[in-house]
Formats: C-alpha cells, sequence, structure tokens
C-alpha cells in the first residue's frame, strides 16, 4: 500500500512539474541579399508586450463586421535593433559577413539563455534574388525563446 501511495505521489507531482506554463519571446534577424551593402541587416527585438485580442475581430456568418483598430496603435516603440552585415558584397556572397553574422547572433541567444530563456524554436524564410531586375531580397530567421513563469 505505500509502494502504491508513493507511486501516486510521484506520479501527480511529476505531471504538476509538466504542467507548468511558459512565457514566449521572438528574436528575428533579417539578413539582407541585396548587393553592395545597400539592403539593412538587424536582429530585433520586442521589449515591450502586445495584446493580439486587442487587434482581432471574429467574423461569422452572423457578425460580418470588418476590424476597425488602426494599425498604426499595434506597433511597439520599446524595441532592441542590433545592426548586423549584408550577405553580399560586390562581388557575391561575403563569407565574412555570414561568420560576422553568426557570431552577433550567438551572442544574443547566448544572452538570452543567461537570461533563463530557452531557445524553443526557429524558423526561417527567404525571399530571394529573382534574376537580372530584381536587386532585393531577405533571409529571415524567428527565434523562438520560452521559459517559466
Amino acid at each position: 500500500m505505500k509502494k502504491i501511495a508513493l507511486f501516486a505521489l510521484i506520479l501527480f507531482a511529476a505531471l504538476e512539474i509538466h504542467a507548468q506554463s511558459f512565457e514566449y519571446k521572438i528574436v528575428t534577424s533579417i539578413e539582407s541579399v541585396v548587393p553592395m551593402g545597400v539592403g539593412r541587416s538587424r536582429i530585433i527585438s520586442a521589449q515591450e508586450e502586445k495584446d493580439y485580442t486587442a487587434y482581432t475581430t471574429s467574423r461569422t456568418e452572423e457578425n460580418t463586421k470588418q476590424n476597425k483598430s488602426k494599425r498604426s496603435e499595434a506597433k511597439v516603440d520599446d524595441f532592441d535593433e542590433t545592426k548586423i552585415l549584408n550577405f553580399y558584397s560586390a562581388t557575391g556572397i561575403n563569407f565574412q559577413n555570414v561568420a560576422s553574422n553568426d557570431a552577433l547572433i550567438s551572442s544574443k541567444v547566448n544572452k538570452m539563455i543567461e537570461q533563463g530563456w530557452e531557445l524553443a524554436f526557429v524558423t526561417s524564410g527567404v525571399e530571394s534574388d529573382a534574376g537580372k531586375y530584381d536587386g532585393t531580397g531577405i533571409f529571415i530567421t524567428r527565434f523562438i525563446f520560452r521559459r517559466l513563469k
């Protein structure tokens, strides 16, 4: 009987630990693929929170009202902006710039981990140069951190 009670206590304790909630923070790196330093590359991290529900409307067959919130109100004023380097130079991919960006992004990730954040997910996307007449493009990566509330 004591073994069953001990097992039940351990099981409930484990479930309680697993049920803890997290807070999340997103850090975004945007690396330009525009040649000759014309593009702008940054690491961006918001320093204030927004409640998405203030800018959300649920539309149904019965409720067809459009969302009337102003986009300007959704903008954050407090954020960190770290300059990083563009992928391309005049002659093509600049590998020194790639290594430099890796060092700066690693520094940001390590600082977040020191502050108690855990890197939970990473996702990226590319809008790249489409040829002779398209001199634009970005490589964007979102680092999604979490920590216990």
